[in-house]
């Protein structure tokens, strides 16, 4: 990196002299003052640090559990101490537990006498339970819900395994988003449709690449009264099942026992590093701060969340003070139920004309590119040079879509708030993604300074922007 740095010397200067005469001094979206929060971001550990803090010190987070109220205490101290007003916005969200969950197959063509084959799974959020003993029922492959549907016959009573791979091929060649898109509808749509037909149980695929016999959990669809159990089986134990059943029928012994508690009490953590002239106007950005219970949940979404907050400590390391209000929010349960999302919207409907934009991140910690807009493309000249000042570090690529489809800002977004995420390298995301392999060591430092370094240059610049930005078209 020593050589871009030298690139963006004359910059460098340039803006330390204009801070040096004070915030107000340096003109707003210059060259310089661009450049300078680029540098800074590029040469911070801080965003690091405190993503080490929430993996290794809270670890796993789900809606009501100890660890997500930890993270809202952690995160709310964080940003205090660098200077931010802070507020804790109450959202009751969703309180699931995951209990135990084992399964084998106990009957198949060829079995060898008194030989079972133990399946590898996790239950998925908002699973039903099985009996204490667990159950044990026949097996119905399918590859699809049409061919779900085709076997309606079979289905009650029946153990549902919806075997669909993941297209890594297509998460490898830049679209994991829309590969992750379709097996997550399997995911949340595949129980419901199944304990519509009377099935006694789901099991789905996991939804992601790396195949070494790891689960991947998720949100479901099941509703209260219809919530049978349903887990996420790994690809391998997917396949087997699969073969087992072209040989003739099997038997699952299934046993999961979660429980559904009455909603908790939780928070949105709200920063404010408050404007200037335009202080009654804001600038989201933003991550969740939730995560599901296998994993510490460093790349979902633990770097978004760093990576927010590390907008405002580099603003404040070089004391620049934006025109707008940015305001930095960790969103509590965005993966079973975005509640948090849903809260901060029904607070702010009335208020939509003072948000100026909102930006989320929520595509793991891999290389940004660059980001992501949902604005008119009337609009896009207007970003150049933001792009320029993030093309040293190869993060100068700007996409126009009509929606940016980020989870938590997704309300705003539909009412006509303009829309930001950062763009990122998302092939290897989901191999990690829901897992217990989404740790802290699954993340780069380096990409993580990348992504402090386009988030803060994008919030300074949208906060700071004279033309007017307008709104998106609204959509249902």
């Amino acid at each position: 990196m020593k050589s871009v740095f030298q690139k963006s010397l004359s910059l460098t200067v340039l803006a330390s002299s204009l801070l040096s005469l004070g915030a107000s001094a340096a003109p707003a979206n210059d060259p310089a003052t661009l450049g300078q929060i680029r540098d800074s971001a590029m040469n911070s550990d801080w965003a690091y640090e405190r993503l080490a803090d929430l993996t290794d010190l809270v670890g796993p987070r789900l809606s009501g559990s100890v660890g997500a109220q930890a993270a809202v205490e952690q995160v709310a101290a964080a940003m205090r101490k660098l200077g931010a007003k802070v507020t804790l916005q109450p959202v009751k969200v969703p309180h699931w537990v995951r209990g135990e969950e084992k399964a084998e197959v106990v009957e198949y063509a060829g079995r060898p006498n008194g030989v079972t084959q133990k399946v590898v799974l996790t239950a998925l959020g908002g699973s039903g339970a099985t009996p204490a003993a667990g159950l044990t029922a026949p097996v119905i492959v399918v590859h699809s819900f049409e061919e779900l549907k085709a076997k309606g016959a079979q289905v009650k009573g029946s153990i549902v395994l919806f075997d669909v791979a993941f297209d890594q091929e297509m998460a490898d060649r830049g679209q994991a988003g829309p590969a992750y898109g379709a097996g997550s509808r399997i995911r949340t749509q595949g129980p419901r449709l199944a304990a519509e037909m009377g099935a006694a149980a789901a099991l789905v695929r996991s939804v992601g690449g790396a195949n070494y016999r790891i689960a991947h959990t998720g949100a479901t669809g099941l509703v209260d009264g219809a919530r049978i159990p349903a887990a996420a089986v790994t690809a391998e134990d997917a396949m087997l099942m699969s073969r087992l059943s072209a040989r003739g029928p099997l038997k699952l012994h299934l046993t999961l026992t979660p429980q559904t508690l009455p909603d908790a009490d939780s928070f949105n953590v709200i920063a404010d590093w408050p404007g200037t002239d335009k202080a009654d106007e804001v600038v989201i950005v933003s991550g969740h701060l939730d995560s599901w219970d296998l994993a510490t949940g460093a790349h979902d979404d633990g770097t978004g969340v760093a990576g927010a907050m590390g907008v405002i400590e580099t603003l404040k390391k070089l004391d620049l003070h934006p025109r707008r209000t940015i305001r930095v929010i960790a969103w509590m349960n965005e993966e079973n139920g975005t509640r948090g999302g849903k809260a901060y919207f029904e607070a702010n409907k009335d208020k939509l004309d003072k948000h100026f934009a909102a930006i989320e991140s929520d595509e793991g910690g891999g290389r940004p590119f660059g980001f992501i807009a949902s604005v008119t493309p009337q609009m896009v000249k207007y970003f150049a040079p933001l792009k320029t000042a993030l093309d040293p570090i190869g993060a100068g690529v700007f996409q126009r879509h009509d929606q940016a489809a980020g989870a938590d800002i997704g309300p705003l977004e539909r009412a006509g708030v303009p829309s930001f995420q950062p763009l990122v390298d998302a092939s290897f995301y989901f191999s990690y993604h829901h897992t217990p392999a989404d740790t802290l060591d699954k993340v780069s430092p380096l990409e993580l300074k990348r992504h402090v370094a386009v988030m803060t240059s994008l919030s300074w610049f949208l906060a700071n922007m004279d033309e007017n930005i307008g709104r998106v078209a609204k959509t249902d």
